[in-house]
């Protein structure tokens, strides 16, 4: 148990311990090197406990990150464009981030690289986006995070800031994957209703998986944050949001947090889990702090989140570093593993400790938790 939470700036003490324990992210043999969509996750917490400091140990962690992958030209190493993989732009906010505070071309020459992609990123017949070259006509919750918040910033920083068609992914993945039943999305939905993972009548992935709809909820908060108040599709993008946030509510468990598959925390060997969590946390309190969620029935599970999250999923080292505990490393659907998306396949997948993904949510969950107390 972890005693006086309240004492605590969590943000600054988990960026702090990414700092001390993984100076440099791209090192990590996970990584090798890779061009990974990690690296945005944590980043983009570590600048917005960056924002709120001014400590520029911060700044310089993310900049020296991305500088590895960034060559004189802005072209980036270990980088494909014709993989087509939605993951690649994530990123990207953190170029565009670079570029404002610097002005270094570097870093747009690099944005331009990843906005090229998805000028020719193979779209479904209505034109959402692939989640992937190799997942074709599908899309994932996943993609939406990974995909649009840069892609908004990018036309609203450059182009005629036409936003359109980063509304239309929205629009269209919650056509395809909401639930009328539980007004939860499932996982993914695939077009062809081909894969072995899907409904062949529907096209939908069996399951709701907590960590999926956390990435969606992010995503529509942060398009939401940038979109302009007067957009005719905004009342929308709320609605989907709110919506959808309802639905995960529903299934919050009495500790706070949420299981893995969320809707089935009865089932053994379901496990609480730690970035799901964070994300429905972070949804929560951005919302309230944008005031898309102004009503005071809210308070109280984003509240009950915190309490949760820090007494489930937190361990403190003697070095007085951050553990955050039960992360799923990894879940997917086909591929070259053929993930068949069964409730034994989300349960297979390696729960560790301190996963990116998760410890990225997290940073991002207490800051804006912090800010609205």
């Amino acid at each position: 148990m972890i005693m006086e939470t309240e004492t605590k700036i969590w943000s600054r003490e988990m960026a702090d311990t990414v700092l001390e324990r993984y100076p440099k992210l791209y090192t990590l043999k996970q990584y090798h090197g890779k061009w990974s969509y990690d690296y945005g996750v944590v980043l983009k917490g570590i600048e917005k406990v960056w924002r709120e400091t001014g400590e520029q140990k911060y700044f310089d962690f993310i900049q020296s990150n991305m500088d590895f992958f960034i060559d004189e030209d802005g072209s980036i190493k270990n980088y494909s464009k014709d993989k087509f993989n939605i993951d690649y732009i994530n990123n990207g906010k953190v170029l565009l981030f670079l570029f404002k505070e610097t002005k270094d071309e570097r870093y747009k020459k690099a944005a331009d690289k990843l906005r090229d992609q998805l000028k020719d990123h193979p779209r479904t017949s209505e034109g959402a986006f692939w989640h992937k070259q190799i997942y074709p006509y599908q899309i994932w919750l996943d993609g939406l995070y990974m995909g649009s918040p840069f892609y908004l910033e990018y036309i609203q920083s450059f182009e005629d800031g036409d936003i359109s068609d980063v509304i239309k992914q929205f629009i269209l993945c919650d056509k395809h994957t909401r639930s009328d039943s539980t007004q939860l999305r499932h996982h993914a939905w695939d077009e062809k209703k081909v894969q072995p993972w899907c409904d062949k009548d529907t096209g939908l992935s069996r399951h709701y998986w907590s960590r999926s709809l956390g990435w969606y909820l992010m995503a529509l908060i942060d398009v939401l944050e940038k979109m302009p108040e007067d957009h005719t599709d905004r009342e929308k993008l709320e609605w989907i949001f709110r919506d959808t946030l309802e639905g995960v509510l529903n299934y919050q468990d009495e500790s706070g947090t949420w299981y893995q598959i969320i809707d089935q925390g009865h089932r053994k060997p379901n496990f609480l889990e730690a970035s799901g969590s964070s994300m429905f946390l972070y949804a929560l309190a951005k919302g309230k702090r944008l005031r898309i969620l102004p009503e005071e029935h809210w308070n109280n599970p984003m509240h009950k989140a915190f309490n949760g999250i820090i007494e489930e999923f937190v361990l403190l080292t003697k070095e007085g570093w951050v553990n955050l505990n039960m992360c799923c490393e990894v879940a997917g659907l086909g591929g070259d593993e053929d993930r068949d998306g069964s409730f034994a396949y989300y349960m297979s997948e390696p729960i560790i400790m301190n996963d990116f993904k998760a410890v990225g949510a997290f940073i991002q969950a207490m800051n804006e938790y912090e800010r609205i107390l």
